[in-house]
Order: C-alpha cells, then structure tokens, then sequence
C-alpha cells in the first residue's frame, strides 16, 4: 500500500507541476494517445490507437483534434490505402513530452539516504536473483568419450 500511495503521490507531483505552468492542459486520454504516439513505433492510426487503447475512434479524433490544434501530431492521409489517417509526431510534440518528462524525474527525485536505501535493496535483489538462476540451471553432466 506503500508503495502504491508513493506512485500516486509521485504522478500528482508531476501533475499539479504540469498545471501549475503555462502550456496546456491535456487530459487523461490525451496524454495515453500522445505517449502511445510517441513512445512507439510509427505507423500510427486512428483504427490502430483506437484498438491498443479500447476505446472508440471517435474518442481518437476527439483527441487528436486537440492535440493537432496545439500542433503536437499532425495527420495525413496515408498514400498506400486512402481509407487510413497516419498519425505523426511534431517537433513541438517531442518538446512538450520531454518537458513533462522533466517535471516526472523531478517528482521522482529522492533524498541521497532514500537512494541508498534503494540502491541497497537492488544490489540484495540482484544478488538473490543470480543465486536463484544458479540453482535453476542444470547441472551439466561430462559427456562419456568413446572408446577407442
């Protein structure tokens, strides 16, 4: 529960700072389309974005109007198939994404005793690990030679 309640309280941080400034403010479904947008691989369709996020296509354009208004995607018909609308990233986009990225390391950053505490548990976490794929790799047996 700990832990969960620190997560959220890291998100809020990130969010009340993301509000607090001058740009715009996106909501939830805008922000999943964006970072699905940005954080994969293109192509990107409003069928495809639709169908990874379970929600309708016209939720998608919805917010892809939004988000082409305040010039973070663009769209474009896609040349191959007329009937799909390709959805690209923006300079613009890329630049608003890393600055909230920002605001989120700042949210996330840690006192220097709470990061030892963590770099602590990580190196105990490692170490358990390699022990256990010790044990769970078989043991390799010698291979008879033949006789002569």
């Amino acid at each position: 529960m700990a832990r969960n309640l620190k997560a959220l309280g890291l998100w809020r941080t990130a969010l009340v700072a993301s509000v607090r400034q001058d740009g715009p403010d996106l909501s939830a479904r805008q922000m999943a389309i964006m970072l699905q947008i940005y954080l994969t691989d293109p192509p990107h369709t409003v069928r495809g974005l639709a169908a990874t996020l379970n929600i309708s296509k016209p939720a998608v354009t919805r917010a892809l109007d939004r988000l082409s208004l305040l010039g973070f995607v663009k769209r474009k018909r896609d040349t191959e198939d007329k009937r799909n609308v390709l959805v690209q990233r923006t300079v613009k986009g890329s630049v608003f994404l890393s600055d909230f990225a920002e605001l989120v390391i700042a949210a996330g950053a840690v006192a220097p005793e709470d990061m030892a505490k963590v770099q602590a548990e990580e190196e105990m976490a490692a170490a358990a690990k390699a022990r256990l794929e010790a044990e769970l790799k078989p043991a390799k047996t010698p291979v008879p030679s033949e006789a002569v």
